[in-house]
């Protein structure tokens, strides 16, 4: 049996990926970084929580003899929410970068990392400038499987949305029911990019893929997230 830690468990593709660690029967226990309360609708004993509101100390508080089997971040916020770019990339790359270096201090050997398309170190833009940043650094800090999902944009319901991506998720949404086939190529849902997270993990947990670096593009996160527990 695996053991999982989460960074992000309140967030949208965070949300789905505690539940599907929750109910999948590969998985014993889940250790989940949270500023509030977490919801556990079934009251599974595997939830763990790391319960602070001050995040500066997540780090000190990742689980350590045994380390988790699996370490995966849905971490971030948006920009309207955390006030500036500055504080986006506060919690977007250095909050995610000190949680990535305690889980690989702990000895976990599986990392598990919710990017962007569009990620790029050298882009102009500000959101996939520090999703590229954080994929650099999380790269050199040489875990046995770095595993990271490159989803376009994410469907579901968000508590906050700039009027163009909602506009677009709502496009996306109804061509979806009409045909998947019209989405996937540019929008996957928040359940799909989860479970497809959660399996990607264990497949290199169980020694099913070599190790080294699994970039996960949206065709393929779609493939993944079809496989149900």
């Amino acid at each position: 049996m695996a053991s999982a830690a989460l960074a992000g468990s309140t967030g949208l593709v965070g949300g789905h990926i505690l539940t599907q660690l929750l109910a999948h029967p590969s998985i014993a226990s889940v250790h989940a970084f949270t500023r509030r309360e977490l919801p556990n609708p079934t009251a599974s004993t595997k939830l763990l929580p790391l319960s602070s509101t001050d995040t500066s100390t997540w780090a000190s508080l990742f689980p350590r003899s045994p380390a988790p089997s699996v370490f995966l971040s849905g971490l971030g916020t948006t920009r309207a929410a955390a006030g500036s770019v500055k504080a986006q990339r506060e919690i977007d790359l250095d909050l995610n970068y000190e949680l990535a270096k305690a889980a690989k201090d702990a000895g976990v050997e599986t990392y598990v990392l919710i990017s962007t398309g569009g990620a790029s170190s050298s882009s102009s833009m500000a959101y996939p400038k520090m999703k590229g940043e954080l994929e650099e650094k999380v790269k050199a800090l040489g875990f046995k499987h770095t595993v990271l999902l490159r989803p376009g944009l994410i469907v579901g319901s968000r508590n906050e949305s700039r009027f163009a991506e909602a506009v677009a998720r709502t496009i996306a949404s109804g061509l979806g029911k009409v045909s998947p086939m019209l989405v996937n190529g540019w929008a996957q849902d928040a359940d799909v990019i989860a479970r497809a997270a959660v399996n990607a993990g264990l497949l290199c947990v169980e020694g099913k893929k070599e190790a080294g670096l699994w970039e996960v593009g949206m065709t393929e996160i779609v493939e993944l997230g079809k496989k149900v527990n």
